[in-house]
């Protein structure tokens, strides 16, 4: 993570910026974020990710009226200058900082927006892919919403990389695949691209929509037996792009080994340096 932040109109050192203690986002993890992938000082696919915050706030009742998109693009802009930035992630977050109606709590405050920045997420060359033994629950309330509460997905990264993975597949309750932990998931089978239905459980993610639209994919619900019979399988994320697993379940996954391998390889303008 970089030095400053951008917090509340104000560019700050990122210890300074505080959200009030009893508001919903602290107490509940009320809030929705949004990691942008920044390439040339610029945010990509950034009316995807607009988009989606709104949409996910309104179902969360996160007030938005104060923040227009251009005050957002400026407040992106202002914090890329002062961290001298071109090429990196950024996380916008949106706290509600309302009471949330257990505990009695009046600030001065409806809602709070935080810009933080960091180098773009370090991807293993031989990507190794695993089996989360979490479900996901496809008929949650916070099923498809990037919402800040985040725990559940964060445990289940932590607990594949203890036995030495980079990322699990995760299933939901009926042993469909769903996505991995942090990313959507596709597969490849012959000259056919596949994926998981959001009503499996899976985040509406903007990379995962940008993917789609490029390519014809076809949206299934299937178990892992399909994964474990692909020719490739992909993780995608604005964090990490659009990465090849190198090794899933013992076994390894040849890069660029057909025509969708190498298709996709080259649809997403991911930059290694800043």
């Amino acid at each position: 993570m970089h030095e400053f932040v951008f917090f509340n109109q104000e560019v700050l050192p990122a210890g300074e910026a505080c959200i009030y203690a009893a508001a919903s986002a602290a107490l509940y993890g009320r809030g929705v974020f949004t990691t942008i992938a920044i390439y040339d000082a610029k945010p990509f696919l950034w009316e995807k990710h607009w988009r989606r915050l709104n949409e996910n706030a309104a179902k969360l009742g996160i007030d938005l009226s104060d923040f227009t998109e251009e005050k957002i693009l400026n407040a992106l802009h202002k914090i890329s200058v002062t961290n001298k930035l071109s090429n990196v992630r950024a996380r916008l977050t949106f706290f509600d900082e309302t009471s949330g109606g257990i505990w009695s709590f009046q600030g001065e405050r409806k809602t709070s927006l935080l810009i933080m920045t960091a180098d773009l997420r370090d991807v293993s060359a031989d990507f190794r892919l695993t089996v989360s033994p979490f479900p996901v629950n496809s008929l949650s309330p916070l099923t498809n919403l990037k919402s800040c509460n985040y725990l559940e997905k964060i445990l289940a990264l932590e607990e594949a990389k203890k036995r030495g993975f980079d990322e699990a597949v995760r299933t939901n309750e009926r042993g469909e695949i769903v996505s991995a932990c942090m990313a959507n998931i596709f597969w490849a089978k012959g000259e056919k691209l596949f994926t998981a239905p959001l009503r499996a459980g899976c985040l509406a993610g903007t990379t995962r929509e940008y993917l789609m639209e490029k390519l014809q994919c076809f949206e299934i619900e299937t178990g892992l037996e399909d994964l474990r019979n692909a020719d490739a399988i992909f993780l995608a994320s604005a964090g990490i792009g659009i990465v090849q697993i190198g090794e899933f379940e013992n076994r390894i996954f040849e890069a660029r080994s057909n025509n969708i391998t190498r298709i996709i390889a080259d649809i997403y303008p991911r930059k290694n340096t800043n």
